[in-house]
């Protein structure tokens, strides 16, 4: 049997989350994919898209939730990387800027925000106004001055535009611009993107052993850790892309592989806003390090720490020692008043993948390992979320490079027409968010109901699929309410995860579709109607 003869779309997607999981889990156990995919995060559900445009058949599964760990704990910026100037590394700056402005502008307009940031010239700091002038300068320059000038600003003028800087001993600041998302919805976003182009994805579905023949490997054993069923996929090319464990992985197939990467823990603070932040703050701590305060989901999220890591990947938290520090790194440009401990909603952290070498993880490079092991199976790890479509389009020009895979056919009989891809294919749901939230709030029926908040939620994390969303309070008034009252979400958005977007577990639903647990508002009640909701799937 074909992986396409379970009444699957063409090419055998999975059906946007609405396939049962048991007929998932047979898609991949009886059919034979060009390429397996273990891990989905960013690396994974880029290559996992990549491949499945390139004609590909493409598996993915991950262990967790897709972006369940790190990819959903990063700072939820788009950026060119300003810090990376000071090292010289002008022309990395600049690619970063072309795909920033990529996705911002072609590719997921509906998710990624353009955002000002003031950097603040403090007598004593690190940086003098002129150097920093110099720098946001340069820095617009390398975007082609496509969002402005960098300038530098007076210390009035900035208070004016954000009343939570600290303005004693303030020199300068300097403005430049960049972007920010929510990186759980970009994730799931470029999830369906590879399941429209064909893919099979499963998520909560562990790699318990890796299959080989002749040597070389050809798939992997796998446990749905939902409910325990064992299964297992055959692949001509199997991807490790999986984060912090991609070491783990490795030494499947090769017990005596040595360690590739090495973690950076960097942890972040979510906090209610007391007044409108219109502008973020990046404050420099020392000659490597910047601590953020940005405006981001109605809310004010700080961060990050930088700190060599070594424990289990799954035990990795936020810790009193890494809140202190967060709240004191703060205080250096954002007034104490905006910090106090009863203002915060959550704290997370996530693990950076970075090369192994000497020196500080504050100063490694934030670049991709790329490696092939003794069974052929081919590793990747690191990078950024701003390029990972880069990367994705990397990893496949290596996938083509490969004497097992070949540019038309090669020993695996594996083709990958990498010439043939689509540079700026948009994520689904692509449209302007005004548009959508303006016609949500006009529409006669779902609409009608409809706050303003609610609107511009919908709008901006799910783009026109937000009038998908929209007809299920059509058929269902009670959708229409929110979730809590102190938040945008509204009941619809919990059926439409669990029907259209691969939400398992009461946290995939409330921590990554959603903003719930980021804004506190996953309390008791609220887990047990979302607990309810999900055992209401039809299987």
């Amino acid at each position: 049997m074909t992986a396409t003869t379970l009444g699957t779309p063409a090419r055998g997607g999975n059906a946007f989350g609405r396939q049962g999981r048991a007929e998932t889990r047979e898609l991949l156990d009886r059919g034979t994919y060009d390429l397996l995919v273990i891990g989905g995060g960013i690396l994974g559900t880029s290559v996992a898209w990549h491949a499945a445009q390139s004609g590909l058949r493409v598996a993915m599964v991950d262990a967790g939730d897709f972006a369940g760990a790190t990819s959903s704990a990063s700072s939820k910026l788009v950026h060119g990387g300003l810090r990376y100037l000071q090292t010289g590394a002008v022309r990395l700056v600049a690619e970063n800027h072309h795909e920033r402005r990529v996705l911002a502008k072609d590719v997921a307009p509906h998710l990624v925000n353009p955002l000002t940031f003031h950097l603040p010239v403090y007598r004593g700091g690190p940086h003098g106004a002129a150097k920093l002038g110099a720098g946001v300068f340069a820095y617009s320059a390398l975007s082609a001055f496509g969002d402005g000038v960098g300038r530098v600003i007076s210390p009035a003028k900035a208070a004016a535009a954000n009343p939570g800087l600290r303005t004693e001993n303030l020199k300068a600041v300097a403005v430049y611009s960049d972007h920010q998302m929510n990186d759980s919805r970009v994730a799931v976003m470029t999830v369906r993107a590879a399941v429209e182009s064909g893919a099979v994805t499963l998520n909560h579905a562990e790699v318990t052993g890796l299959r080989s023949a002749g040597g070389r490997v050809t798939g992997a054993e796998l446990r749905d850790r939902l409910d325990g069923t064992e299964f297992g996929v055959d692949a001509r090319l199997v991807l490790n892309a999986t984060g912090p464990w991609v070491d783990h992985v490795r030494r499947m197939e090769d017990p005596g592989a040595a360690p590739s990467i090495r973690l950076s823990k960097g942890a972040h603070l979510v906090l209610r806003r007391r007044s409108p932040w219109r502008a973020a703050l990046a404050t420099p701590i020392d000659r490597y390090r910047i601590t953020f305060a940005l405006p981001w989901e109605d809310q004010l999220l700080l961060g990050t720490t930088d700190e060599a890591y070594e424990g289990d990947p799954a035990d990795v938290s936020a810790t009193e020692a890494d809140i202190a520090q967060i709240l004191d790194e703060a205080s250096l440009s954002v007034r104490r008043e905006h910090l106090s401990r009863d203002l915060m909603t959550y704290a997370f952290a996530g693990l950076r993948v970075l090369p192994g070498g000497p020196g500080g993880v504050e100063s490694a490079k934030r670049e991709t390992v790329v490696s092939e092991g003794r069974g052929g199976m081919l590793s990747v790890a690191g990078g950024k979320w701003t390029t990972y479509r880069h990367i994705g389009r990397a990893v496949m020009n290596k996938l083509a490079a490969l004497p097992s895979v070949g540019g038309t056919a090669g020993a695996a009989g594996v083709p990958v027409p990498v010439s043939s891809l689509v540079r700026r294919t948009p994520l689904p749901g692509i449209a302007n968010p005004d548009a959508v939230a303006h016609r949500l709030l006009a529409d006669g029926r779902a609409g009608a109901g409809m706050d303003p908040a609610t609107a511009r939620q919908l709008a901006t994390h799910y783009g026109s699929l937000a009038f998908d969303v929209a007809r299920l309070v059509d058929e269902d008034a009670a959708l229409g309410e929110r979730i809590h009252p102190d938040g945008p979400e509204i009941w619809a958005q919990v059926v439409y995860a669990r029907d259209r977007e691969w939400a398992q577990t009461v946290d995939d639903v409330l921590r990554r579709r959603t903003t719930l647990t980021v804004r506190g508002l996953d309390t008791e009640p609220v887990r047990d109607r979302v607990a309810a909701l999900l055992a209401a799937r039809e299987d």
